[in-house]
């Protein structure tokens, strides 16, 4: 070891933010192994030795640890009164002596032995940081790189960390092409063996919510609120929000200038779909504003067991249901009640 090498330890633990004791102390334990697997006599690896490392120059001793005894039993950890007190009379029974022992080539051993175990706790403390960056993201939104497919998986680039974006969190229809940019929803962040593993989604309705609080001032403000998203990722959404200030159009701020909020949202998602509706607190308003562009005549709600029966125009029912029932599906989903539709002539019959 060498001052150069102390100087650029420092430098590198600067940078990373790793405690400077604690990669002297991995070394020092890593040249203790290093010693008994190169040095020490064969049986001995039960041997008490330290290192000390200079945190100044990294010049090492090496030091095997004897206890003052009466009779010497353990050689290697023990040594007798009379032995002890030649190398200093103050030594008294049960006291520990230090005893150098450093090899004379030990240098070229020890530099190997620390530049390994420096090189793992860098890789580690590294991990660790992205770990905790990322997972301080987890549920928010991020921009990704695409930069390969694997079978039914495709990775993104997030710039410190690859992130997987499954099967499952792919929006059907949607292409994934190399070196596209898109923004992806955080779903999950693990801390494996390997480090931190990030899963992302294009189909998760949180993706839909921090869109808006992106494009929408009044819901990053806090003046808009996000009630509920329902979503059928790349075909629609359906997003209740409500004001907190009566002076502003809830709808009216999420659909933007000449709808240019809303635009910017839809071209995101490929041309998802997007029904902003105006959140209510009285059940029959709110199912049938959920169940837009539909009109609804009348909405008769059974509170003991969530469900609501639902009268719109004989003009109206093919809308209010929607194709294959997209439409009355989101609806419940968006407002909790179960919704049984039914047209005004269905009614009277």
């Amino acid at each position: 070891m060498n001052e150069e090498f102390i100087q650029a330890l420092r430098e590198i633990v600067k940078e990373k933010g790793i405690s400077e004791d604690l990669i002297f102390n991995t070394i020092e334990d890593a040249l203790v192994a290093a010693y008994k697997k190169n040095y020490a006599k064969q049986g001995a690896t039960t041997q008490n030795v330290v290192v000390n490392m200079s945190r100044e120059t990294g010049e090492i001793q090496v030091y095997s640890r004897k206890t003052v005894v009466d009779e010497v039993i353990d050689e290697l950890n023990e040594i007798s009164l009379e032995d002890a007190k030649e190398i200093d009379p103050r030594y008294e029974l049960g006291e520990v002596v230090n005893i150098e022992v450093t090899p004379k080539k030990f240098g070229r051993v020890a530099a190997q032995a620390a530049k390994q175990v420096v090189i793992q706790r860098i890789k580690e403390e590294e991990r660790r940081l992205v770990y905790n960056e990322f997972i301080e993201k987890e549920c928010d939104i991020i921009t990704g790189t695409i930069i390969r497919k694997d079978k039914s998986n495709v990775f993104v680039d997030l710039g410190k960390i690859e992130a997987v974006l499954g099967p499952n969190e792919q929006m059907q229809g949607e292409e994934y092409n190399f070196n596209e940019r898109l923004k992806l929803y955080i779903v999950e962040v693990k801390n494996t063996t390997k480090g931190a593993q990030v899963i992302v989604s294009r189909t998760h309705p949180g993706l839909v919510k921090r869109l808006f609080e992106l494009e929408v001032p009044e819901i990053y403000n806090g003046i808009v609120e996000i009630k509920s998203i329902s979503r059928e990722a790349g075909s629609r959404t359906k997003i209740a929000v409500y004001s907190n200030d009566e002076d502003v159009d809830p709808m009216g701020a999420c659909v933007g200038p000449k709808g240019v909020r809303v635009q910017n949202i839809v071209d995101e998602l490929r041309n998802e779909k997007i029904d902003i509706i105006k959140w209510s607190k009285l059940p029959d308003e709110y199912i049938a504003n959920a169940l837009s562009p539909a009109k609804v005549l009348d909405v008769t709600v059974d509170e003991d067991n969530k469900s609501a029966r639902v009268v719109v125009g004989d003009n109206q029912l093919s809308l209010a249901i929607g194709k294959e029932g997209q439409n009355v599906r989101l609806a419940a989903k968006l407002t909790g009640w179960k919704i049984d539709i039914k047209s005004s002539s269905q009614v009277s019959e």
